[in-house]
């Protein structure tokens, strides 16, 4: 091979391993500072595309999960103020029973529906008051609660809204009930018990829809943490395999600039020749 001090074939040839080098280098030293291999489009296109799908996704459950727990909400607000009307309507009966004695005077009797008629208004104060986030799923006309439970909307948990109200569709007691006389006392009777078996069926219908939302906002939770590790699997950098090659490439590095040096100054020993 001729020689030439105008042209440095070696130099040239260790200049463009060192460039190699360096940007291997470059390259290594990001994924260490991100944690990613793959951190762009430019990194590969194809795995960088469905990461960025996959993180859409695990996103968009997180608007799942909120509306999950609003309608659990919801429907733990129903379900204990549900338990506290069964209370009331069991205090109810057991009025209704005292004051159906016939052998009770006036007085206790008048007393007996003072005490009826103030648990009666107490269940139209307890529907009024449950309430979450201004819904309400047991006063009169309540609607549904849908909830979404995927991350394209395109699925629903619906939990049914049950009419607890006093007059209404469970709580058979009229709104103007009374046990004033021991006819009206004896037929409350069955009235209430009508309204407690209404109601501990609405209750166990509330309970089954509240245990449905809680089982999907778990599997959601799981599902989000899966597509999550999976993203990571297709994009995060292996920090352990990445740091030895790092150390590789800066060896690489310091022998391609001494190979370079070396390289520079074989153009010096022409001298010799015309010495």
């Amino acid at each position: 091979m001729s020689t030439s001090v105008n042209t440095n074939v070696g130099a040239l040839v260790a200049l463009q391993n060192l460039n190699a080098t360096t940007a291997q280098l470059a390259t290594v030293q990001g994924r260490i500072s991100t944690g990613l291999k793959v951190g762009s489009a430019k990194d590969d296109g194809a795995i960088w595309a469905i990461a960025q799908n996959q993180r859409a996704t695990a996103s968009s459950l997180d608007a799942v999960k909120d509306s999950l727990n609003r309608a659990s909400s919801v429907t733990d607000v129903a379900l204990a103020a549900g338990s506290q009307i069964s209370d009331l309507l069991t205090q109810m009966q057991s009025k209704a029973l005292s004051a159906s004695d016939t052998s009770l005077d006036t007085a206790s009797r008048n007393a007996l529906n003072t005490d009826f008629i103030s648990l009666r208004n107490q269940i139209t104060q307890v529907v009024n008051n449950a309430s979450f986030n201004g819904i309400n799923l047991i006063k009169n006309g309540a609607t549904n609660v849908a909830a979404l439970a995927n991350s394209s909307g395109s699925s629903v948990l619906t939990v049914q809204a049950q009419d607890l109200s006093v007059g209404g569709a469970n709580v058979t007691v009229a709104a103007t009930g009374t046990i004033g006389t021991v006819t009206q006392a004896s037929a409350m009777i069955a009235t209430v018990q009508t309204s407690i078996n209404n109601v501990s069926s609405a209750l166990a219908k509330l309970g089954t829809a509240s245990k449905s939302v809680a089982s999907q906002l778990t599997f959601v939770g799981k599902l989000q943490d899966t597509i999550t590790a999976g993203v990571g699997n297709l994009v995060d950098a292996d920090l352990a395999k990445e740091s030895a090659q790092l150390q590789a490439l800066q060896t690489k590095q310091q022998l391609g600039i001494q190979a370079l040096s070396i390289a520079n100054s074989a153009s010096s020993s022409l001298l010799g020749l015309f010495r």
